[in-house]
């Protein structure tokens, strides 16, 4: 019995493992794509998986001329072609990660670990990688450029929730189930997930901005060119998702004031998320400043206070490169810590205070 347990933990922890090296590739993979993007180099190897016709980007003149016969309208261009190609590389093996993941949970599943979990997200994974062929083929069409951008992050998140699975089966089969003291389970928990809906929303738009490179539209602040509430915008036009299969969108085909109307959406959002978590944050943390669960509170605020700093670089200094790519990876930190503090309120409950007193408690066992 005993060798059977030790079998089931250290399956878990290789898989555990495994499953956090998977999400901090997704980030590098997320931090890639943005870069990627603002070089300008989405079509810089204008077919898929390769790069004209090629495993690497063609450098030697006989490749380059074979490559500007296959593709005359795309001329070859090194520099934007290996930005897509590394992309293209790291996603590759992020999904070869994942692959692992899924078949060596599947084969183990009758240990009790999660396997599910690990087979949607391989699925998932081929689903990201046909966006990322259409990204191509479709010519940065912003639909599927904004839905790819979304893929990603939802693949980062899943393999983290994976990770918290994993790391949580660990502490069970070490300690054995955990008993927790909660009062008032249903306080936050709505509170939770509307933060977590509005960071959702938030990187839509943000993936919307990216899409439609409508980052630019507003280069001054509090103000966008000069106005609080230009009056020019062109919601219609800027939120048009009805947008023709075609054209090259590489730099966008947006009106400046439906690119404008973009621009100030994601600012509002980016307003609201920070109102709504700044009450939110202040709420919970009187609530468990005297337990554990504080510094999980305090992880949110400090990537939201970060996040916020970087989106007001990114006007202030005119996008620049770093700063840009900063911003998208922080945007999945916040994604993230807030999918902590979710996950740790539902499998810890809310801490009751050290000096609460004359409470009505409810006892739970931790679930898998």
């Amino acid at each position: 019995m005993n060798d059977i347990r030790n079998t089931t933990s250290r399956h878990a922890r290789i898989l555990a493992r495994w499953s956090l090296v998977a999400s901090l590739l997704a980030v590098v993979v997320i931090m890639l794509g943005a870069w990627t993007r603002l070089v300008d180099a989405g079509l810089g190897c204008p077919d898929w998986p390769g790069c004209y016709g090629f495993l690497t980007v063609p450098q030697d003149e006989a490749r380059m001329a074979i490559a500007n016969a296959r593709f005359p309208d795309t001329p070859v261009d090194v520099e934007k072609g290996w930005p897509e190609m590394i992309h293209r590389y790291a996603a590759g093996f992020l999904g070869l990660v994942v692959f692992g993941l899924a078949a060596f949970a599947f084969r183990h599943r009758r240990e009790g670990l999660p396997f599910r979990l690990p087979m949607f997200i391989a699925l998932f994974i081929v689903l990201q990688g046909a966006f990322g062929m259409w990204t191509v083929t479709l010519k940065l069409w912003p639909q599927v450029v904004a839905l790819h951008l979304l893929g990603g992050f939802t693949t980062l998140s899943m393999l983290t929730l994976l990770t918290l699975r994993l790391r949580g089966k660990q502490q069970r089969d070490a300690i054995g189930p955990v008993k927790r003291v909660t009062r008032e389970p249903n306080r936050f928990r709505p509170w939770l997930y509307g933060g977590l809906a509005l960071v959702v929303m938030q990187i839509a738009l943000g993936a919307w901005t990216a899409a439609n490179y409508a980052a630019v539209a507003c280069t001054d602040l509090p103000t966008c060119q000069g106005e609080w509430w230009p009056a020019d915008m062109d919601f219609a036009h800027g939120f048009d998702v009805t947008q023709h299969v075609g054209p090259n969108y590489l730099g966008g085909q947006l009106t400046a004031d439906g690119r404008v109307a973009i621009h100030v959406t994601h600012r509002v959002g980016a307003m609201i998320l920070l109102a709504y978590f700044t009450v939110f944050l202040a709420l919970l943390w009187r609530r468990t400043k005297q337990t554990p669960m504080v510094r999980h509170v305090q992880l949110v605020a400090v990537v939201l206070a970060a996040q916020i700093a970087l989106g007001l670089a990114n006007i202030v200094f005119h996008i620049p490169l770093s700063v840009a790519v900063a911003h998208n990876a922080m945007g999945a930190g916040l994604l993230l810590a807030v999918i902590n503090l979710l996950w740790r309120f539902h499998q810890q409950g809310l801490p009751q205070p050290a000096d609460a007193t004359h409470t009505t408690t409810i006892e739970r066992e931790v679930t898998a």
